[in-house]
């Protein structure tokens, strides 16, 4: 088991592009839904992804903000694509940037499909006080808004949220 220790923000502007140095296509989907997480029937999320030529089963555990038990498993991706029809709400569709800043490396989501026009960094840390120096173009935090975690998204993808809720990105 692990434990993953990650803090998201919104991306400010598009300086970010110049600085990556690998990018990965995405395409992810859960096995249960963000009610069974709020009503607490289901105390972790249930994540297939395929991740270029490679494909994970993940679990992660229900906790909000920085903090969560982490599984990660390879799977063959022929299963997760069969396990990606048995998802639900949408299939959440991304471009995965790296970068490396100041000794860490940041992951930029572009989202796609029903979710284009969100951009949204995250950067794992070593433990929950670990110092790191926020790039120019990470903006808000935005950790524990439940409304950005890819669970979420798969229920209510961006392109629903209201003219209010995309003002704050």
């Amino acid at each position: 088991m692990g434990i993953e220790i990650e803090k998201k923000f919104l991306v400010t502007n598009d300086s970010w592009k110049t600085q990556v140095y690998k990018t990965t296509r995405m395409a992810q989907g859960y096995l249960n839904d963000m009610n069974a997480m709020r009503e607490g029937t289901q105390k972790a999320s249930v994540r297939v992804r395929i991740a270029g030529e490679q494909a994970f089963l993940n679990m992660k555990s229900r906790e909000l903000g920085h903090t969560r038990q982490e599984f990660d498993y390879e799977i063959p991706v022929a299963d997760a694509e069969a396990l990606l029809k048995l998802c639900v709400g949408g299939l959440i569709d991304k471009r995965r940037n790296y970068i490396k800043h100041d000794g860490f490396i940041w992951e930029v989501d572009e989202f796609l499909g029903d979710n284009q026009g969100l951009i949204v960094a995250e950067i794992e840390l070593p433990d929950a006080d670990a110092v790191f120096e926020r790039p120019a173009w990470c903006g808000a935090e935005v950790t524990d808004k439940i409304r950005y975690y890819n669970l979420a998204l798969a229920e209510r993808p961006f392109a629903q949220w209201t003219a209010e809720e995309k003002a704050a990105c």
